[in-house]
């Protein structure tokens, strides 16, 4: 291998240690944690800039490999030559194995640090957020669930995005009053609980309160104009084209806007296989549901649908979530990929999780002997059969505990 050289990626070089220092070649490879942070050597990264021990190598000899296993998250080596090595490759962030994430846990996500010295703390860490085991974070999610933005860029907005459903904030709380004053038509609750809020509601539409009626007149996205500005202008949660008031002419959409939303839509063989995000949704191609549920013809294969050919790529099949390969051209690759980590079929799931159970128990998953989910580790060496709640027969050192 050539010389090492540092590659810290988007990584920002804090001004001051957090409680000692590890610095230097001494301090980058003697088995302490000597600024107590909870990150030992090249697991921290204050040894990027400090040490010559813990940047990149780049090998002599080009070698390519997908980077998914803990040795190979841990080599200095960028195995799958995507520009990001070992943990700051999104790949080898989700090996839980691997140890890159330092926040998994209700006590790691509620303890006031930054476990893995990424920057963010608790539930500002994407770790906790997603964590499968992490419940504490329900109030940062209510808050995404009730600041009226498009957060996760589907362009589905607070409750009416099926992530949102478990939210506090989006549990019924109208107060039964029929809505029928300009107050309670423009304070986005459903106050009589009929499932139309504001002006969705019959109620303030067809009120005899003119007051009423002007403003509900001016919350609308009918034009071309506010089909393409990237906001919901009337408040229903859906954003421009993926609201039917511009896209579809026979819910009021104004043909100009409606022809806007058809030459973006990505529901074509030929869009849907250019790996582009042609309709801006944050999606690209069969991980956008316009292509995953496409009526459209499949080029060169008579009678068959985009729907049928997303089927043979999107990675909802045990065998596409372990094969190394980003299938379905979303930028996630097998477990990185939300399709096969939740997926509902519990046997695709087992491709992430250890201890998913299927007819049996995560206990009897946990101590069978085998490498269901084929990472490499068994029962209670793997990371999930060591964090799960449900499991209780692995009472031994957990595989990432802090140290």
């Amino acid at each position: 291998m050539a010389a090492a050289s540092v590659a810290a990626g988007c990584y920002q070089k804090p001004e001051f240690p957090v409680l000692g220092y590890e610095t230097g070649q001494q301090y980058c490879k003697d088995g302490l944690d000597n600024d107590q942070d909870g990150l030992v050597d090249c697991e921290d990264r204050d040894c990027l800039w400090t040490s010559t021990l813990c940047g990149q190598w780049i090998p002599l000899q080009e070698t390519f490999a997908p980077e998914n296993t803990p040795a190979l998250c841990h080599d200095f080596v960028d195995n799958d030559d995507d520009g990001q090595f070992d943990c700051n490759d999104r790949n080898c962030q989700n090996v839980m194995e691997a140890c890159c994430s330092r926040e998994f846990s209700n006590a790691l996500c509620s303890d006031g640090k930054d476990n893995d010295g990424n920057g963010y703390v608790d539930c500002q860490d994407f770790g906790c957020r997603g964590g499968i085991y992490v419940t504490v974070c329900v109030e940062e999610d209510d808050k995404a669930c009730s600041d009226g933005k498009d957060n996760d860029g589907d362009k589905i907005i607070d409750c009416l995005d099926d992530d949102c459903k478990g939210a506090n904030a989006c549990k019924p709380k109208g107060s039964g009053e029929k809505e029928t004053t300009l107050a309670l038509c423009s304070n986005g609750i459903d106050d009589d609980g009929n499932k139309y809020t504001d002006c969705n509601d019959f109620s303030c539409t067809k009120s005899g309160d003119q007051a009423i009626l002007d403003y509900c007149k001016s919350k609308v996205e009918n034009t071309l104009a506010t089909c393409k500005n990237g906001v919901d202008d009337d408040g229903d949660g859906y954003l421009d084209c993926a609201d039917r008031s511009c896209s579809d002419t026979l819910n009021g959409a104004p043909e100009d806007a409606a022809a806007w939303c058809a030459s973006i839509a990505e529901d074509t063989y030929e869009k849907c296989t250019n790996k582009a995000d042609d309709d801006a949704d944050g999606y690209a191609d069969c991980g956008d549901r316009s292509c995953a549920e496409s009526g459209k013809s499949w080029t060169g294969q008579a009678g068959k649908t985009v729907a049928e050919y997303c089927g043979t790529v999107l990675e909802v099949t045990f065998e596409r979530c372990k094969d190394g390969i980003d299938n379905d051209n979303n930028g996630y690759a097998d477990c990185a990929d939300y399709s096969c980590r939740l997926a509902k079929d519990a046997k695709v799931r087992q491709a992430c999780q250890e201890s998913w159970p299927s007819g049996d128990t995560a206990d009897d998953r946990c101590r069978d002997g085998l490498d269901n989910d084929q990472d490499g580790s068994v029962d209670c060496n793997d990371w999930d059969c060591a964090w799960n709640p449900a499991v209780t027969v692995c009472n031994g050192p957990k595989v990432c505990a802090p140290k």
